[in-house]
């Protein structure tokens, strides 16, 4: 923690120690769909927002929820208390309304449907080193998961949202020109390949995951009305060769391992491509300093709480994992906030 002036300050203590209050009024917030409500009538009034949320509590309450909420950024106001008028902010309108095709909420809404109760239990995760999620008591996370059509849908919903503005990065900013075919590794709704297959017109893509999710991904495809250059493939990847292509990317797929899985998968991935192909992981990359990226450091913490043994690791650790496996060299590509692609090359 850093001093100002040589003089201790409990600002970041605080601010620290009170953020899953900060998280849960926006988690709250997506929870009502608020944002999505405020982008169809911007410009409400409390009285009206409490009306249409149908809350009990106190318009001083109201005021607070949603004053907090433009002290955080995520509205605008006009006005104060009983006069004031509240409309989304610029980020908030494009990122976190639901109607809209750039919506990253899904992830958010995981985080308070599922992550936020688990994460209660992180001192028992780190003393037992066993996940602290609907597989604690025995059984898998993904088994767990896919096995229940509204929880699959939640996940796939939220893998496709926290990655979203990456895949719209990569796809625009990797150098596909000596390529012509991707393979997406555990592509939930098929996002990236759409992303890349809509910025770059010579592609063909497949996304590949378990047979529950190729249903939702084939709507995603028809949605975007791109059948005719992205695929689905339906398989598990454990059990199946990993469909070939020119480029495998893998997005937030090594994290949930231990680092013997993490070598297996890539390994799988560098079977698939050809001399001169690139597998990409697309993740949270840690900085090898392990001192910036607290992103990446609270997604290596949220592996233990979902998987037990998974993490996320620096691009050093990829370098000393894709020269094990054969690959030739590798390379960083910074993507949004927080996340890149490490990619290695064949």
């Amino acid at each position: 923690m850093e001093q100002q002036n040589n003089h201790p300050t409990p600002e970041s203590i605080m601010q620290i120690g009170t953020g899953f209050w900060a998280s849960k009024i926006l988690l709250t917030a997506v929870k009502f769909q608020l944002f999505t409500k405020l982008a169809e009538k911007p410009g409400m009034q409390a009285a009206a927002i409490k009306t249409m949320l149908n809350l009990k509590c106190t318009d001083r309450n109201v005021y607070d929820f949603l004053d907090a909420l433009t002290t955080f950024g995520f509205l605008s106001r006009a006005g104060m208390l009983e006069t004031a008028v509240y409309s989304n902010s610029i980020d908030t309108d494009f990122f976190l309304d639901k109607k809209k095709p750039s919506y990253i909420g899904g992830m958010l809404e995981m985080m308070n449907n599922r992550l936020y109760g688990f994460w209660g239990n992180l001192e028992e995760g780190l003393i037992t080193g066993l996940p602290q999620n609907e597989a604690k008591y025995g059984g898998d996370l993904f088994s767990e998961l896919y096995a229940d059509p509204d929880k699959l849908h939640e996940f796939v919903n939220a893998m496709t949202g926290i990655q979203m503005g990456n895949f719209m990065a990569f796809a625009q900013q990797f150098d596909f020109s000596r390529y012509k075919t991707l393979t997406d590794v555990g592509g939930a709704a098929g996002l990236l390949c759409l992303m890349v297959a809509t910025h770059q017109p010579h592609m063909n893509c497949t996304s590949f995951d378990l047979p529950p999710v190729e249903p939702i991904a084939n709507n995603t495809i028809q949605h975007f009305k791109l059948s005719d250059r992205v695929k689905t493939a339906a398989g598990d990847f454990f059990e199946s060769p990993v469909p070939p292509a020119d480029v495998v990317v893998m997005g937030n797929i090594l994290h949930d391992w231990d680092e013997e899985t993490k070598l297996m998968l890539m390994k799988k991935a560098f079977d698939a491509i050809p001399e001169g192909g690139a597998f990409v992981a697309i993740e949270g990359i840690i900085d090898d300093e392990r001192k910036k990226n607290a992103f990446g450091l609270m997604m290596s913490l949220n592996m233990l709480i979902e998987t037990g043994k998974g993490f996320d690791y620096t691009f050093a650790d990829f370098n000393t994992w894709a020269k094990k496996v054969g690959f030739k060299s590798t390379a960083i590509l910074p993507l949004t906030g927080p996340s890149s692609a490490a990619i290695a090359y064949k």
